[in-house]
């Protein structure tokens, strides 16, 4: 209610979200785009290209990307809880899986650097 600007994409084209929706798609993306992505990876996809085309302002999503950084550690519970549960079955190849969050943590830096890089780097030239 508070918000300026809402997007919804629901399969279903009578989902109530679309009575206070400014923009909305109907419709299955992985339909569209069968391709095995959760459909978060997609959402970050579309709010990136509305940032980037100004449709969507930054103001518009401040508050609600604030909340969600207050709430991020709560999302790890689960995760918490699940190794726990399964500890006796990963205890003897946790070094592997350490070696695999490490390598996939530092590709990761690297990519984001890169890019950062190339942004700055058009943002000069422009």
């Amino acid at each position: 209610e508070d918000s300026d600007c809402v997007i919804a994409i629901n399969k279903d084209p009578e989902a109530p979200i679309f009575e206070i929706a400014k923009y909305g798609v109907v419709g299955d993306l992985n339909a569209v785009i069968p391709a095995p992505v959760p459909a978060c990876i997609y959402g970050i996809i579309i709010l990136f290209i509305l940032l980037c085309s100004g449709i969507l302002k930054l103001d518009h999503i401040r508050e609600s990307a604030r909340f969600l950084i207050d709430v991020q550690p709560v999302m790890f519970i689960p995760a918490g809880v699940g190794l726990i549960v399964i500890w006796s079955e990963v205890k003897d190849s946790v070094l592997f899986y350490l070696a695999v969050c490490v390598v996939s943590t530092v590709f990761t830096i690297l990519v984001a650097g890169w890019v950062t890089q190339i942004v700055i780097k058009r943002r000069k030239k422009s």
